[in-house]
């Protein structure tokens, strides 16, 4: 991914609101699940770790995006970005 795809999709999630929540059991196979079936839904999630998570943020977002097939886009703080295009019909162009 170039970094004006990167920056292309941080303007698309700089509007969206955290729909996943690392919390105290760190990543597990159910989070895992839902970060999959809603990158296949929406390609473009953004998500948070919560203060209680043994993980930073960039260990999280490493560990989601490994067993998901995904790519980062950003991780600042303790929020991040994760993109994946969808198998048939993407919504997302990327530029």
């Amino acid at each position: 991914m170039t970094s004006k795809q990167r920056a292309y999709l941080r303007g698309l999630a700089n509007t969206m609101e955290p729909i996943l929540h690392v919390g105290k059991d760190g990543v597990n196979e159910n989070m895992i699940k839902q970060l999959d079936d809603a990158l296949e839904a929406r390609e473009l999630i953004k998500g948070t770790v919560l203060q209680n998570c043994p993980l930073s943020a960039r260990e999280a977002i490493a560990e989601l995006c490994e067993s998901a097939n995904a790519e980062p886009v950003q991780c600042i703080g303790s929020r991040f970005v994760i993109y994946r295009a969808r198998k048939e019909e993407p919504k997302i162009v990327l530029p």
